[in-house]
């Protein structure tokens, strides 16, 4: 039994992203065509696709596709959601980790559509800012819960490798609705985040 890989990509927009790769290994001072190379205008194209993937994606329908009438009000959190995203300045990788909490007013989705939808709008040209807020809004606006919060901690390449190099720095965001407005809801939340309870 050997291994297959199924990937698919659209084959004109991998074969135009080939064509422009190859010209920049050119421009950098690369030999495109030694045999290190060959093959990595293809690679990248790949991964850039795989990597924006985000674009084609509908949150919300994600969210509706896996809503449930409860009677619950009492705070719903993942946390600790891995992170992978590109930051839209110099399409370098920032990562992390995202935490989001809402309170359910009549409705609750299905535990794994939160990271799900994490991933969509992670995997678009970002910052993270903008998706702490795309994130909180999907919620809000699909399930109109009573409250939603979302925290992202988050390292940025582009801070690391390049420009003041700092590899120890971390970018926390945060955002909050309706009842994560309250302090002492908005406390709870932080504390359970902080909190090593598994």
């Amino acid at each position: 039994m050997g291994y297959t890989k199924k990937e698919h990509y659209d084959a004109k927009t991998t074969k135009s992203l080939v064509k422009k790769y190859h010209h920049i290994l050119g421009k950098l001072g690369e030999d495109p065509e030694r045999e290190g190379l060959v093959k990595t205008p293809e690679r990248v194209a790949k991964a850039m696709q795989f990597l924006t993937h985000g674009y084609d994606l509908s949150p919300e329908d994600i969210l509706k596709g896996a809503m449930f009438k409860e009677d619950v009000s009492e705070m719903v959190l993942v946390k600790d959601i891995e992170l992978y995203s590109l930051c839209e300045h110099h399409m370098l990788p920032f990562y992390g980790k995202a935490h989001v909490a809402y309170i359910p007013n009549g409705h609750i989705v299905g535990l794994s559509k939160i990271p799900r939808i994490v991933d969509v709008f992670a995997r678009r040209l970002q910052v993270q800012e903008r998706l702490t807020e795309q994130i909180l809004h999907c919620i809000q606006n699909t399930l109109k819960p009573q409250g939603v919060a979302v925290v992202i901690e988050a390292k940025h390449l582009c801070m690391m490798m390049r420009g003041v190099q700092k590899q120890n720095s971390v970018t926390t965001t945060s955002a909050f609705t309706g009842q994560f407005e309250n302090v002492e809801t908005r406390s709870e939340f932080m504390n359970l985040i902080a909190a090593n309870l598994h």
